[in-house]
């Protein structure tokens, strides 16, 4: 049996086209308030590992797995500490009465192997008790020392097929990482696991910077950096960490944001007592072209999914509103009637655009074309909205008012928003697509 588990799995780690290919239609769940009911449990007990393996590893991938479902609020996971173990040829074969006897709907099993110097393979399964089906089989080759990863793409497996929604848990997150006192305060950019995990620092806190923005690859990052006490863009490569400006010369610029294909970067720019919207190859090659001048402040640009259109933030109208254009700079028109409104950024779907509540100062979300205003949040001070790649949830920066700053991600239906562990106050949050 275990023979034809392993032969079943490197086939699906060889071929993910054709597993995605054969992917089942969703499983049919109960929704309430626009999510899972919450009395849909699902149970997650420690993964066996062969021989030469730690045993830790197991344990901790089970772990992930249970807090990245638990984070969606969608389930209620059960284990893995309490739940009974079983053995790899259990894997595909589990016990369904004794599981239905704990309570569980759903079952998460799989496996540990090595498979090669330094490299595991982790087996992934997930099955409906009641029916006594498997719903998910894949398999997830990576490096001993990235087994989170396995754990992250073992819960978007399962995640995807219990909702019907597209994946989000491998991905990462930069934002601005806040230490030290208020009129001396060091503000270094940091890069995490959507989950908070593996944090590590891009910039050394040698100038102050804000507003991170990943690439749509996830390899780059442009934000501003107060560096020569002028603010300006800057592209950095996330590997190598080599970095550079957006647009030579002392020009003040602002606020950028990528193209959906990333090849340019939209961005504000100040001169002579006016803001005004340009768009940069990100390459650096080209002139720059200026997108908007009416008189006032023309900033926060964000690209529609399919590149054509752009959000943006102006106080034009005699208070800050929301506006699209065409990418090229035409047919600028007004999207935004209520309050104030601040910080869009347009959702993966696009059908939705999120921004900030001016003077609440909360999160909310409208319709692409305007009109359907709806108000995610109710923190005392709520900013720097950024989508999940499925667009399903949108993380911000919620200030308090002892004057820290820390990360929530909250859902698109609604409910509670989930604060993001970070070893320091952190704001001005990017959410990374899928990793690959």
């Amino acid at each position: 049996m275990v023979r034809v588990l392993l032969l079943g799995l490197t086939a699906l780690i060889a071929s993910p086209a054709l597993a995605q290919t054969d992917e089942p239609p969703p499983v049919e769940v109960e929704v309430e308030s626009g999510g899972v009911n919450q009395a849909t449990t699902v149970a997650v007990p420690v993964m066996p590992v062969e021989p030469g393996v730690a045993l830790t590893i197991g344990r901790s991938i089970s772990e992930v797995i249970a807090s990245d479902l638990r984070g969606t609020g969608r389930f209620t996971p059960l284990g893995p500490a309490g739940l009974p173990s079983y053995t790899i040829p259990q894997a595909d074969a589990p016990a369904f009465g004794e599981w239905r006897s704990a309570g569980a709907q759903q079952l998460v099993s799989g496996f540990v192997k090595a498979s090669g110097p330094g490299q595991l393979t982790v087996g992934c399964y997930l099955y409906d008790v009641a029916a006594g089906r498997e719903l998910v089989r894949q398999g997830f080759q990576v490096s001993a020392d990235n087994w989170r990863r396995a754990a992250h793409r073992c819960a978007d497996a399962i995640y995807s097929r219990l909702t019907g929604e597209g994946a989000f848990l491998d991905t990462r997150v930069v934002f601005v990482a806040e230490t030290g006192p208020k009129n001396q305060r060091q503000k270094r950019i940091a890069i995490m696991d959507s989950d908070g995990a593996n944090v590590r620092y891009l910039t050394e806190g040698e100038a102050t910077v804000v507003t991170p923005r990943f690439s749509p690859d996830g390899r780059r990052l442009a934000y501003v950096s107060y560096q020569g006490r002028r603010a300006r863009v800057w592209v950095l490569d996330i590997a190598t960490g080599t970095k550079r400006l957006l647009v030579p010369g002392l020009a003040l610029t602002s606020a950028p944001r990528f193209s959906p294909d990333g090849n340019r970067i939209a961005y504000a720019l100040s001169a002579g007592g006016n803001t005004d919207i340009w768009m940069a190859n990100a390459d650096g090659s080209g002139a720059p072209q200026r997108l908007t001048s009416a008189p006032g402040i023309d900033t926060s640009p964000s690209f529609s999914p399919d590149g054509r259109r752009i959000v943006f933030e102006s106080d034009r109208s005699g208070s800050q509103q929301l506006y699209v254009m065409n990418a090229d700079g035409s047919d600028q028109r007004r999207i935004s009637f209520g309050g104030p409104s601040a910080s869009p950024s347009w959702s993966p779907r696009g059908d939705r655009i999120a921004f900030v509540r001016v003077g609440s100062f909360r999160v909310g979300v409208m319709n692409a074309g305007g009109g359907g205003e709806q108000l995610l949040t109710n923190g005392w001070q709520d900013e720097s909205p950024s989508w999940a790649p499925n667009g399903q949830f949108v993380m911000f920066n919620r200030f308090t008012r002892d004057g820290r700053s820390s990360l929530f991600a909250v859902p698109l239906a609604g409910g509670t928003a989930r604060r993001l562990p970070t070893p320091q106050d952190g704001s001005d949050p990017s959410w990374s697509p899928l990793q690959r």
